[in-house]
């Protein structure tokens, strides 16, 4: 079957978009495995599809997958991708909504700057001491549509991404299902940089929205942030994070960036 495709990119973070409106298209994991490869495939960190919204709940949905082919709840920087994606497939001008299965996103649009709400975030948990190969570490968490654990660390660029980011994204503490990994940096009053090691790419990602906006929500608890909070990311982007903190929990979550359309084609599955 030949596939029409777009590629984007959301301050680094890479995804292979199809639009199936028509209900054509039905990948398996091993096709979303292939077409993720960067050797054998088009390359990419996941794969968004436009369906219909099945719910009744919003004016679309997406299928999501990570590039493991394993099925994803929410990403942050691919809702970005996936709102732009839509705005042109479909011709639209104004705000919309979409379904996932972390909830309903809602989309807004300043030039080529995409804003997307993140659903209400939940199990926040503040310094939890948990052992590692490299000594006890105190590491925060925050389940932002999937689940982010933080560390804190004195310098990003020396941060063990490649090493600690799978022990701990696997760790029973965090278990089932494990959790990405994020090392943030305070550069200085609300300003954090912040490397991701992602659950489902099993590696660092250049950014990760929902990684991000943890980061930032975690940062107003324990170095007193307020919102929005500016977010430097492994692939040189800035990401804005603006929230509400009730101090019971967080509430309308919003985060804005960029969402840059790279390339279109067609590839055989």
């Amino acid at each position: 079957m030949l596939l029409e495709f777009t590629k984007m990119n959301g301050a680094g973070n890479d995804f292979i978009v199809f639009d199936n409106r028509a209900g054509k298209i039905s990948l398996t994991r091993e096709q979303v495995v292939r077409l993720c490869d960067r050797h054998r495939g088009i390359g990419a960190d996941g794969v968004l599809i436009l369906v219909p919204c099945r719910s009744g709940k919003a004016d679309w949905a997406w299928d999501f997958y990570n590039s493991d082919g394993s099925t994803g709840e929410m990403c942050g920087n691919g809702a970005r991708c996936f709102a732009r994606f839509v705005q042109k497939a479909v011709g639209l001008k104004g705000d919309f909504t979409f379904e996932t299965e972390a909830g309903v996103i809602t989309a807004s649009f300043e030039g080529e700057r995409v804003t997307v709400n993140l659903t209400r975030p939940k199990d926040l948990r503040l310094n939890e001491r948990v052992s590692l190969s490299s000594g006890v570490e105190t590491i925060h968490s925050l389940n932002t549509g999937v689940p982010h654990a933080v560390l804190y660390v004195p310098d990003a660029d020396q941060a063990m991404v490649h090493s600690l980011g799978p022990e701990i994204r696997r760790h029973p503490h965090f278990g089932p299902r494990g959790t990405n990994v994020n090392f943030v940096q305070v550069l200085g009053p609300n300003h954090i940089r912040v490397r991701t090691f992602e659950r489902g790419v099993e590696g660092e990602t250049l950014a990760c929205g929902t990684g991000v906006s943890a980061a930032a929500m975690i940062s107003a608890r324990v170095h007193r942030f307020t919102s929005p909070v500016q977010v430097q990311v492994k692939g040189g982007d800035t990401l804005a994070v603006s929230f509400k903190d009730t101090g019971a929990g967080f509430e309308e979550v919003r985060l804005s960036g960029p969402a840059d359309f790279v390339f279109e084609g067609r590839i055989e599955v």
